[in-house]
């Protein structure tokens, strides 16, 4: 799996029952092979994925498509890679939030 594939397939993986409630907005820009620029939306017990930056976000990723999948394949440290900027949030609070949701933690 890459980091394009990870994305793209957050809807499917995410039960509505986690969503309720949740309402949020991010930009992950990807550097590398796979990568790219998408938006996750949560809003209304649905999670929604798209090409692009679209609207305002609540929360930028800026990562390499390897630094990403290796978070997601717990080979990563998450902690690790914003202290030694390898990964950048602008809103690590609201990353912390739903990092979780997201399965990156």
């Amino acid at each position: 799996m890459d980091a394009t594939s990870f994305l793209k397939d957050l809807p499917g993986k995410i039960k509505p029952e986690m969503l309720e409630g949740m309402e949020t907005l991010f930009h992950f820009d990807l550097e590398g092979e796979g990568g790219g620029q998408y938006t996750v939306k949560v809003k209304d017990g649905k999670l929604e994925v798209n090409p692009g930056l679209l609207e305002e976000p609540k929360c930028v990723v800026k990562s390499s498509t390897e630094t990403l999948m290796g978070i997601v394949e717990g080979k990563i440290n998450p902690m690790m890679a914003v202290m030694t900027g390898k990964i950048k949030i602008s809103n690590p609070g609201e990353m912390i939030k739903y990092a979780k949701v997201f399965g990156l933690m």
